[in-house]
C-alpha cells in the first residue's frame, strides 16, 4: 500500500465530525480550567533533548524508550513527550515574582515512539495544567478537584480516582533502600525490567504489568512503611481535604507514577470503559532542577484520545457534538448574479449567517451542489432579481420559497437559522 495518502503510523487525521467533538472538549477544558484561575501557556513541540532527560530522569521509559531524538544543527533535538517539562523550562527563564503561584495550562500534541493501541498513539494530545505553589495537601487536593470537574464536564463524572504518595524528596532515598532489601530474596524470580529497575529506579518494579513481579510485588510492604510520619500525614490530610471536596478517592498503595520528580500527593483517574489500558488521567505534585532553578508544583494532565475513547464507548460521544450552524447556498443564474451574490455572501456572513456557493453552472447543478453541502436554505438570484433588487428563499427541507427584499434578507436569515444568538 502506498504511504503517501497514509498519516505515519500511531497517528491519525481528525476530521468532522469528530473534530467538533475534540472542539467541544477544549471549549469546555479552557472554561473550567479559567474558572480556577489558569491561563493559557503555549509551548514548543519540539525542544531541546536535555529538558526532558534533566526533568523526568533518564532511567524512566520515557526517556530510554520512546523519545523522538534527533540531530539539528549540532544539537541533540526532540519532540516533546509530555507537557510539564517544557512550562517548567519556560518558568526557569522567569523571575520568581513571575512564577511564584503561577497557574499554567496547555493544550496540544505530545510524542511518543511506542507501539500504537487502543488509546495509545505515537502522536496524542493532551490537556494539562501547571499549579506552581509549594507543598500544601490543600492545593494538591484543589488540583485533583479541579481534575475531576474537568472530566465531569466532558461527561466523565463516573471514573474512579486512586491516589497515593511519593513521600517527601528528601525520603526517597529510604523508601528505595527499603524496597530493594524487601526484594533482595525474590530477584531472580523478577523480569529483565525489573531486574534492571531495581539498581536504577526501584519504584518501578511496583508499575510492572507482568504477572509474576505482579505477585511478587503484592507480598511487599506498602512503600508508605518506609516514609516519614509527616509523609504519611501529609497523604492522610490530602484526602482529608478531598473527601470535605466531595471527591472519592481510593488509596493505593502501588501506585507511583513513572517520572522522576514527583513527590508527595500522586494519583491516576481511570474509566472501566477502556479496557485494560484503562488510565484516563494522572498527576501529582512535582520538584525539578532546570536551568539552574528549583522549580515546585502540582499538576495534570489528560489525555485527549481516551477521552474520547471512553466518551464513544459510552455512547456520549454525541451529546457532545454540536452541529454546524445552518448552511445558507447562494445560487446565481448567470455572471452578474454570481457576482453579485459573491458580495452578498460576504454581507450575510458579516451578519454572522454561514453561506455557500458554487462558481458557476446551471441551476439544477448549484441546486444539486446545495443539496450534497446539506445546505439548509438557498437564496436564488437572476437578472430579474437582481433588477427588482430581491431574493427567492426556499427552505430545502419544505420546498417552500418567498420572495424578499434583499434588506429584509439577512434578518429573516437570522431569524431562521438562529445566527447571532
Amino acid at each position: 500500500m502506498s504511504t503517501a495518502n497514509q498519516p505515519v503510523q500511531g497517528m491519525s487525521d481528525i476530521a468532522a465530525p469528530e473534530v467538533r467533538l475534540w472542539q467541544r472538549l477544549e471549549q469546555l477544558a479552557r472554561e473550567t480550567l479559567e474558572l480556577y484561575g489558569f491561563e493559557e501557556l503555549r509551548t514548543p513541540v519540539v525542544e531541546f533533548e536535555a529538558v526532558f532527560t534533566r526533568s523526568l530522569g533518564e532511567t524512566t521509559d520515557v526517556v530510554q524508550k520512546e523519545m523522538y531524538v534527533f540531530e539539528k544543527g549540532g544539537r541533540r533535538l526532540c519532540l516533546r513527550p509530555e507537557g510539564t517539562a517544557g512550562v517548567m523550562r519556560h518558568a526557569a527563564g522567569l523571575g520568581a515574582q513571575e512564577t511564584d503561584g503561577a497557574r499554567w495550562y496547555y493544550v496540544g500534541p505530545m510524542f511518543r515512539s511506542e507501539r500504537p493501541q487502543a488509546g495509545r498513539r505515537r502522536q496524542f494530545h493532551q490537556c494539562g495544567v501547571e499549579c506552581l505553589e509549594p507543598p500544601s495537601p490543600r492545593v494538591d487536593a484543589e488540583i485533583l478537584a479541579l481534575q475531576v470537574d474537568l472530566l465531569r464536564a466532558w461527561g466523565l463524572g463516573d471514573c474512579e480516582v486512586r491516589l497515593n504518595t511519593r513521600g517527601e524528596s528528601g525520603g526517597q532515598a529510604a523508601v528505595a533502600a527499603g524496597l530493594r532489601a524487601a526484594l533482595a530474596a525474590r530477584e531472580a524470580e523478577l523480569c529483565d525490567d525489573c531486574r534492571r529497575r531495581i539498581a536504577e529506579n526501584v519504584l518501578r518494579v511496583l508499575d510492572c504489568k507482568n504477572a509474576g513481579c505482579q505477585a511478587i510485588v503484592a507480598t511487599l510492604p506498602p512503600p508508605t512503611d518506609f516514609m516519614s510520619a509527616a509523609s504519611r500525614e501529609y497523604l492522610a490530610q490530602t484526602a482529608a481535604h478531598l473527601d470535605a471536596l466531595g471527591v472519592k478517592a481510593r488509596i493505593d498503595p502501588l501506585l507511583v507514577r513513572g517520572l522522576d520528580y514527583y513527590e508527595h500527593t500522586v494519583w491516576e483517574i481511570a474509566s472501566s470503559a477502556l479496557g485494560a489500558q484503562n488510565a484516563v488521567a494522572g498527576g501529582g505534585r512535582y520538584r525539578m532542577q532546570i536551568g539552574g532553578r528549583e522549580l515546585v508544583g502540582v499538576g495534570f494532565a489528560v489525555g485527549l484520545e481516551r477521552v474520547v475513547g471512553v466518551l464513544q464507548a459510552l455512547g456520549r460521544d454525541r451529546d457532545l457534538i454540536a452541529p454546524p450552524p445552518p448552511l445558507v447556498w447562494l445560487v446565481g443564474l448567470g455572471d452578474a448574479a454570481l457576482d453579485g451574490n459573491l458580495a452578498l455572501m460576504q454581507r450575510l456572513r458579516a451578519a454572522k449567517i454561514a453561506c455557500r456557493m458554487a462558481t458557476g453552472g446551471s441551476m439544477k447543478s448549484q441546486m444539486r451542489a446545495a443539496n450534497k453541502s446539506g445546505a439548509a436554505f438557498a437564496v436564488i438570484r437572476g437578472d430579474d432579481e437582481l433588477a427588482q433588487g430581491v431574493a427567492a428563499l426556499k427552505d430545502m427541507a419544505t420546498g417552500e420559497q418567498v420572495t424578499l427584499p434583499l434588506d429584509r434578507l439577512a434578518p429573516e436569515l437570522a431569524a431562521r437559522t438562529g445566527a447571532g444568538r
